[in-house]
């Protein structure tokens, strides 16, 4: 999968080192989650694995409790600063199943009218990580990110149409994962205008798929995508892990 908000590299087969020291190369590796401890000796590495998810107490958000996948989202937006990217690393895949989709929220926004796209310009929504890893944070004592601790989750505003700091693009940023609400809005209002924009942003034409082999390595701008991994996989083991780059606070 090549794509100019994204793209995949076959065949790496990068271990815990490699995959930090690639990482870097793009700029200064986060935490590897603001509430889930990476794996032992790698603070910077987060693992995804759905087989340790369902595991009692396992330290992986609600996961569970959905359907079979990870519905759509853009990782970590519940923070003041996002990661500019996500590097991730095939270790274990299923046969079959288990696809991630990425969809270019650049692409979502341009395809609106000019009136709702100068709307949204001036609307700010909550995004908020406390359904997920409330209870997580709980059990775990304190996260991190930016290299602060912290004991609770605090919502964070950002626009609902943020400004890509390296290329001027005009990008939606919202997703159904994280924000709860529109600030300028009532209830009414704001879950009618989100659910428009949640189903709208993930349009086909917006989206592509990738079907991964153990050993490749994407790497995608969090600032303009969401993703989301198909839930067809069963209870096929599959597992990645995830570098995430250090970002900026949404403009």
């Amino acid at each position: 999968m090549a794509h100019a908000k994204g793209r995949v590299l076959p065949g790496q087969h990068l271990d815990p080192d490699a995959h930090l020291a690639f990482a870097a190369r793009f700029g200064p590796p986060t935490e590897g989650h603001p509430v889930i401890p990476g794996i032992p000796g790698y603070p910077n590495i987060f693992e995804i694995d759905y087989t340790k998810a369902r595991e009692p107490n396992a330290t992986y958000g609600d996961v569970v409790s959905r359907r079979q996948g990870i519905d759509w989202h853009t990782d970590v937006t519940f923070v003041k600063r996002p990661p500019l990217g996500s590097i991730l690393n095939a270790k274990v895949i299923p046969p079959s199943g288990g696809d991630t989709l990425w969809s270019d929220q650049g692409a979502a926004l341009a395809d609106l009218s000019p009136s709702l796209q100068s709307y949204l310009s001036t609307l700010h929504a909550v995004h908020d990580g406390r359904e997920a890893f409330k209870n997580i944070l709980e059990r775990v004592g304190k996260g991190s990110w930016d290299g602060k601790e912290f004991v609770e989750l605090e919502p964070v505003v950002h626009p609902i149409v943020r400004t890509h700091p390296e290329t001027g693009e005009k990008v939606l940023f919202v997703n159904p994962g994280f924000t709860s609400h529109i600030v300028e809005l009532d209830c009414r209002e704001s879950d009618a205008l989100l659910n428009f924009l949640y189903q709208h942003s993930v349009r086909p034409e917006f989206i592509v798929r990738y079907h991964w082999k153990a050993g490749d390595v994407g790497f995608w701008d969090n600032r303009s995508t969401q993703h989301a991994v198909v839930g067809d996989f069963g209870t096929q083991h599959r597992l990645i892990q995830r570098v995430t780059l250090k970002g900026d606070q949404p403009v």
